[in-house]
């Protein structure tokens, strides 16, 4: 072979230099953009630091070129706050979805898109995604995560002390309710009006599963074959009504941290919970709680649990990270991110089909009323809070009023109906 020139072997080290140094921003270039952070929208404030202490660290164990940040706003203010900012276009990349309608709503703006095509969507049961798809279950627009359930959860040295053994229908419920308030130390019932929410979230929907039977009720009301005004609606209000004697002074102006200290700090027998509550007060309090589920009426031997998909994670359809973030659903889909959120969030049950072992005493209670009594969710959020007034407000308003002594349950029944079928066909009849 003929040996190359000199000129020639200086233009082609010259060439390749050049090609080496394009491969080399190209690299830099990549990881620059592999190099991501994704924001999460949620309303979860008290499990902020889960987020950042376990779930994010063990993604980035596996994915440690997308960065993960966890903002949260409180409860109350989060609809507004992220109706706000996925207007403006300031929204994170994920965004914490609540069960259907809210959800539902942000999907038909063009908010979120579809996550029929992320991998691991297909660990989820029809069931589990129905919370977060289209009214003809073909779209599923945020990839579930977990479902909470209802109840009580009780200070159980208080119980010792008084002799008092967990009720199972609601004239022992009473009875025990009688007893803590005889005794005068301690407030019966944890539970605040100030906030709205809990009276019917933690009031109406605990208990009320009981009176209009789980999914037949929620069904029928949607179908337009039952009212607000029925019975098993007007009872339970009624049951709600009772429950102001109990609930200690200055329960009207006691908002939901309040009430929560309240527990966690010994000075209440009784909270009605969400089993959301657990970790809180796994972390607060120091003495040993349990739970009970919600009495049923007298003589009724089937029980029901308010068994509520609660929470999803959907993708903001402005996000500028929509690979990544669709990398972030498919950890959250597995068995590795269902375990750490299970026992890390004691009370919050994954909805993959993975096995998980609920490790929490008193979480594992909640969920293991699942095999003796039938779930439901709440009836406010399927379909019947689309239109103005919204249902599930409107609840949260009666539900107050009711426990405050400002309205009567007749009047909140009726209120709440004459809300529905202002807008709502089935109900118009």
């Amino acid at each position: 072979m003929r040996p190359l020139h000199a000129k020639t072997l200086v233009r082609r080290a010259g060439q390749m230099l050049a090609t080496a140094s394009v491969a080399v921003a190209a690299l830099a270039c990549a990881n620059a953009a592999s190099a991501q952070t994704l924001t999460i929208e949620s309303w979860r404030n008290d499990d902020a630091d889960v987020w950042n202490s376990q779930i994010i660290p063990a993604f980035n164990k596996k994915f440690p070129n997308i960065k993960v940040q966890f903002k949260a706003d409180p409860p109350t203010e989060y609809n507004a706050a992220l109706n706000a900012r996925l207007t403006g276009g300031t929204a994170g990349d994920l965004i914490t979805c609540r069960p259907f309608d809210a959800s539902l709503d942000l999907f038909k703006k063009g908010q979120l898109i579809s996550v029929n095509e992320v991998k691991g969507i297909e660990n989820f049961s029809d069931v589990a995604k129905s919370a977060w798809s289209t009214d003809d279950g073909k779209t599923t627009f945020c990839m579930p995560m977990a479902s909470v359930i209802h109840g009580f959860i009780y200070n159980k040295p208080i119980f010792d002390e008084l002799k008092l053994a967990p009720p199972k229908t609601m004239s022992e419920f009473y009875a025990v309710l009688d007893k803590i308030k005889a005794h005068g130390k301690y407030t019966p019932l944890a539970m605040g009006t100030a906030d709205q929410w809990e009276a019917a979230t933690m009031g109406f929907q605990n208990i009320g599963v009981n009176y209009w039977k789980g999914e037949e009720g929620r069904k029928a009301l949607i179908e337009g074959k039952q009212k607000f005004t029925d019975p098993a609606y007007i009872q339970t209000f009624s049951e709600l009504a009772k429950w102001a004697p109990y609930m200690g002074k200055g329960y009207q102006s006691q908002k939901y941290p309040d009430t929560q200290n309240l527990f966690a700090l010994g000075r209440a027998a009784i909270y009605p919970a969400g089993s959301w509550d657990v970790p809180i007060f796994r972390k607060q309090a120091d003495f040993e709680f349990d739970a009970f589920a919600p009495p049923v009426p007298d003589g009724q031997g089937k029980c029901y649990i308010s068994d509520h998909t609660d929470i999803a994670l959907g993708i903001n359809a402005k996000s500028k990270n929509v690979e990544a973030a669709k990398t972030f659903l498919s950890w959250i889909a597995t068995s590795e991110f269902a375990d750490i959120y299970a026992n890390a969030l004691p009370g919050f049950f994954p909805l993959s089909k993975e096995k998980v072992t609920v490790k929490d005493p008193v979480a594992a209670k909640f969920v293991g009323w699942r095999s003796t009594c039938d779930s439901s969710i709440r009836n406010s959020y399927q379909i019947l809070s689309r239109g103005t007034p919204n249902l599930e407000n409107e609840l949260w308003n009666v539900s107050a009023q009711v426990l405050n002594g400002t309205m009567k349950p007749e009047e909140a029944a009726k209120k709440a109906e004459d809300g529905l079928a202002g807008w709502y066909e089935p109900h118009k009849k």
